[in-house]
């Protein structure tokens, strides 16, 4: 993300806890992780997203099975404040800014033996069965931090925040995380890497175009997010990381090429990213998919549809494995999602 002479991206300990409500009737604060355990091949990710205004959160857990399946629950929690990271029997707390952070869950997850049928989530609620889950994760930063809120050289928010409409401040880090998780009668132990995010201000799901988000870890020292995103008003983005040795080398350049499956989910990809010390060709082979969806409806009566497809990816660089998620974006127009000709 370019930003404007003198502006720059603002970050404190501060913003690991949360900010004040704006007046934004779709004021969101969100808080997301991520894990994979390539030796109990298991993984997943939570998130809590706060729209108090709105009188909701947004909880959502998707762990990624050994077997193919996925264990899922999605809840609008009512929330009264955005007081705290604790809706639906989700809790995320900071042990320690930049350091040390805890993901909790207590409650039931639908077991999903094929994972596709959550594009429509009545059917797939109603279809499947639901089993008893808790998680007790620990997470501990492996890297900087990359991001913030934009700002002017005095401080003051940048009127023209190129993100405006889907958060204004937002940050991310690669992450190590270990504990347990039971699903039904089985437990599972897990110690594994993975990124986790946080984000403020007005989000609307309808107000990107469509991105490809790909954060991956091949090893405590080496890992990589990238991103490829189109605003609203057709405005291209670029952005990501590449951890090397304990420094973020910032992604100048990027390419993204994707092999789709019938129904336009990905199964492979191919990403070229360029920081200022070197070029990475990265490959990406889905192992297992759930697609999403979020619904908006106009004042005039028109129906939006965003779907949001999470796979959980294997991915390749540099002679090494790793793996992360590859999360794609996009709206749905005409029935095709709008960017898989990108």
């Amino acid at each position: 993300m370019k930003l404007p002479e003198g502006a720059y991206l603002k970050l404190n300990p501060e913003d690991e806890y949360m900010h004040p409500l704006g007046s934004e009737v779709n004021f969101n604060e969100s808080m997301y992780f991520n894990v994979y355990d390539p030796k109990g091949k298991i993984g997943g990710w939570f998130r809590i997203g706060n729209r108090a205004n709105e009188g909701n959160a947004e909880m959502t857990a998707c762990i990624y099975l050994p077997d193919g399946s996925v264990a899922f629950m999605f809840q609008r929690a009512k929330i009264a404040n955005n007081d705290a990271f604790k809706a639906g029997g989700m809790e995320f707390i900071i042990d320690e800014p930049y350091k040390a952070l805890s993901v909790k869950y207590s409650g039931e997850v639908l077991l999903l033996k094929n994972p596709s049928e959550m594009i429509d989530p009545s059917k797939a609620f109603k279809n499947n069965p639901k089993l008893p889950c808790s998680v007790e994760l620990s997470y501990r930063g492996v890297s900087p931090m990359y991001g913030g809120e934009p700002v002017n050289a005095d401080g003051s928010p940048l009127e023209d925040n190129p993100n405006a409409g889907f958060y204004l401040g937002h940050y991310e880090q690669h992450i190590a995380g270990t504990g347990k998780i039971v699903v039904g009668d089985k437990t599972y132990t897990i110690d594994g890497l993975g990124l986790r995010d946080h984000s403020w201000g007005p989000r609307y799901w309808q107000n990107v175009q469509y991105y490809r988000w790909l954060p991956m870890n091949f090893s405590e020292d080496f890992a990589i997010m990238c991103l490829n995103k189109t605003l609203g008003d057709g405005t291209k983005l670029i952005g990501g990381m590449v951890l090397n040795e304990g420094r973020y080398d910032l992604i100048r350049e990027a390419s993204i090429e994707t092999v789709w499956d019938e129904n336009y989910y990905q199964k492979t990809l191919k990403a070229w990213a360029k920081t200022d010390h070197a070029e990475y060709e990265i490959e990406g082979r889905v192992m297992s998919l759930i697609p999403l969806r979020n619904r908006r409806t106009l004042d005039d009566g028109t129906e939006l549809m965003t779907r949001i497809t999470e796979g959980m990816t294997e991915y390749r660089c540099n002679g090494r494995v790793g793996y992360g998620l590859s999360e794609y974006l996009d709206q749905i127009i005409d029935g095709k999602p709008n960017g898989i000709f990108s």
